[in-house]
């Protein structure tokens, strides 16, 4: 189904401008898009038996569901689309082990969860779907995720293709193309993006008007300790990440949610971060948080800031 026809408030001449013109972008015979989009050609016949997205492992097929030659084809293509940053998944009984143990996240939202079933829902950020493979057993209208990084939205379009969810779909889209979708989503998650924007509030206030009257956003985002409202703005990078830039503490981020629209704003998780939870592993072989922190002294980043948390916010429009 053509995806406007889910979306009879979405701004559809602007949106279908935006969609032809990412597609001829993403169609384009260069080096960076034929890494990915020459293996999802390649395994367009392979399809999982079953799938089970209820446990903290996403499961895509079994083993017995490919010959040996098709086996160990997805399993180089698999590795090909390393580093992985989201699971962990079991794709025809190959493990991905990702940096992030994301099933941490998740089962942290799940109490929290509004009805999804019938729902319009959008993933912010979606990476390679992992969450949005978690919410497939809430049986969504659709589940849109939104993922303008080539490799994150590859990937997820390799897993689909085994998987088959209808409901679930990403487009080539950052959280700046919202305003293209007016009061379109009963629910959005935003997991891990407000601190990558250089405007939180412009984003906050994109989040909001895409949401129905009544629509619920989970948002979740890097923080530092405190109960001033604050923002940490980094000089150049925090925790080595130079995309970084504010970090607030929760009471700063409740402030921006209400001031920004939001009702019924609520703080229901904040922890620390910790190398239990974010960690180098054989499916993404590069830096991670312990390289992030400050040896000597955990409570601090490499830089020298306060190390981070994670606050997790449910709010009303």
């Amino acid at each position: 189904m053509d995806l406007l026809e889910h979306f009879q408030d979405a701004k559809r001449d602007p949106l279908r401008r935006l969609l032809a013109e990412k597609s001829a972008w993403f169609s384009q015979d260069k080096k960076g898009f034929l890494r990915y989009r020459l293996p999802l050609r390649s395994v367009q016949d392979l399809r999982a038996s079953s799938c089970d997205f209820s446990g903290d492992v996403v499961r895509i097929g079994t083993a017995d569901d490919l010959s040996a030659d098709d086996h160990a084809r997805v399993h180089q293509i698999l590795r090909g689309l390393m580093p992985w940053r989201k699971g962990p998944f079991s794709v025809f009984g190959i493990d991905i082990d990702a940096e992030w143990r994301s099933e941490r996240k998740w089962n942290r939202l799940v109490p929290e969860l509004p009805a999804l079933a019938g729902k319009m829902v959008a993933d912010i950020g979606c990476n390679n779907g992992y969450y949005m493979f978690r919410m497939a057993p809430y049986q969504p209208t659709m589940v849109l995720g939104f993922e303008p990084y080539v490799h994150h939205y590859y990937t997820f379009n390799i897993l689909n293709t085994f998987a088959q969810q209808p409901n679930l779909r990403a487009e080539p889209l950052g959280i700046e193309h919202l305003a293209l979708f007016p009061e379109c989503f009963d629910v959005i998650f935003c997991l891990g993006i407000l601190y990558h924007r250089p405007s939180p509030l412009e984003a906050l206030r994109d989040l909001h008007s895409a949401l129905r009257p009544g629509g619920i956003l989970l948002v979740e985002s890097q923080a530092i300790a405190g109960n001033d409202p604050v923002a940490l703005f980094p000089a150049h990078t925090y925790a080595k990440v130079p995309g970084t830039w504010f970090v607030p503490t929760a009471t700063c981020l409740h402030n921006w949610l209400t001031r920004t629209g939001f009702t019924e704003v609520r703080l229901f998780c904040d922890h620390a971060m910790s190398s239990a939870e974010q960690r180098r592993t054989a499916w993404m072989e590069f830096e991670s948080y312990q390289d992030f922190i400050d040896k000597d002294n955990p409570a601090l980043t490499i830089e020298g800031y306060p190390a981070p948390r994670r606050v997790f916010f449910k709010a009303k429009k």
